[in-house]
Parts: C-alpha cells; sequence; structure tokens
C-alpha cells in the first residue's frame, strides 16, 4: 500500500496532522516501504504457480502437489519437470494406458519415439499375457532409473514388463 492509501484509512483529525517532516509522515514512509515486498509478492503470483515461470527451487515443490513424488528425482532436467507438472492433468486423465504411459515418458524425457508392445508371445508361441514390451529411444539409456520410476507407478499393478533401448530409426 502506498503511504497515501495508509493515510486514507486513518481517521480524520489524525490525517490533518500528517506533513512532511512531522514524525507521522516518516511513520507512514516506513509502512509503505513494510508493505513494498508483499505488494511484489502478490503482484507477480501468477507466475508463481505457473510451472513454466517459477522460479526453479519451486518446481519440486509443485510435483509434490500434482502426485509427481513418486518419480522423483526427475534426472532429465528441471525443464522436463516443468512439462511433466503442467500436463499433469492429461496424464492423470490417461494413467494406466499405453497411451498415457508414452505421454509420460516422452514428457519426462523430452524424447519422442517410445513405443508399447501389448501382443507378445513366449518362446513356445503361446500369448503372454498381461506383459508389455517398453520400447525407449537409446538417447533415453542414461536415464533408466527414471524410466523404470515411471513404468512402476503408471502401469496397471498385474502387468509386467521388459524395458529395450533400441537405437534411432536410421542408424
Amino acid at each position: 500500500m502506498k503511504r497515501e492509501e495508509i493515510e486514507l484509512l486513518l481517521p480524520e483529525v489524525i490525517q490533518r496532522a500528517i506533513r512532511p517532516g512531522e514524525p507521522a509522515f516518516a511513520l507512514l514512509e516506513v509502512m509503505e516501504s513494510l508493505h513494498q515486498p508483499a505488494e511484489d509478492a502478490l503482484e507477480r503470483l501468477d507466475a508463481i504457480f505457473d510451472s513454466r515461470r517459477t522460479p526453479p527451487g519451486f518446481v519440486p515443490y509443485m510435483a509434490r502437489w500434482v502426485d509427481l513424488s513418486r518419480i522423483l528425482p526427475v534426472t532429465t532436467g528441471v525443464d522436463c519437470l516443468r512439462e511433466l507438472i503442467a500436463a499433469a492433468a492429461e496424464l492423470c486423465q490417461w494413467r494406466g494406458t499405453s497411451r498415457g504411459l508414452i505421454l509420460f515418458l516422452e514428457t519426462a524425457t523430452g524424447v519422442a519415439g517410445f513405443g508399447i508392445d501389448e501382443q507378445l508371445t513366449r518362446s513356445d508361441g503361446r500369448p503372454r499375457p498381461f506383459h508389455v514390451r517398453v520400447r525407449a529411444p537409446q538417447s533415453t539409456a542414461p536415464h533408466r532409473a527414471l524410466i523404470e520410476r515411471i513404468i512402476d507407478a503408471e502401469k496397471p499393478a498385474y502387468v509386467t514388463y521388459d524395458l529395450d533401448f533400441e537405437p534411432a530409426e536410421g542408424a
């Protein structure tokens, strides 16, 4: 609040006594300076709650708000974590599906090209129910632990999986 705004909140008899150089005037200026940090914070409040604009130190805290603590730490960097937070509602909507898992993995790593094979067979040709193969681009291999945490958290509980890293197309 500005000094003039604070002054208007005071009784009229006190307002008349406020003049430059007087103690009451100086007191109101001190009150204005004490309010300034809160005013500045409120002015940029929307940026604090936007995962793409919030300070880097606040991003892991926001991740906990949208139930991403189960995959922390995100080894691909704060920018990928920002995108995961921004996509949290859509990720929740598609949780437990191939589409949701692929979206989660691609957002978390920042790399496209994940795939899921659901119709697997055993070596004798019989179907292998409730088992999937997750294909990941070779470039994401350094983030294997993160990818496995995501798969474990997002797949249905009764499904088992294999994780294979494949070379990029044309390599």
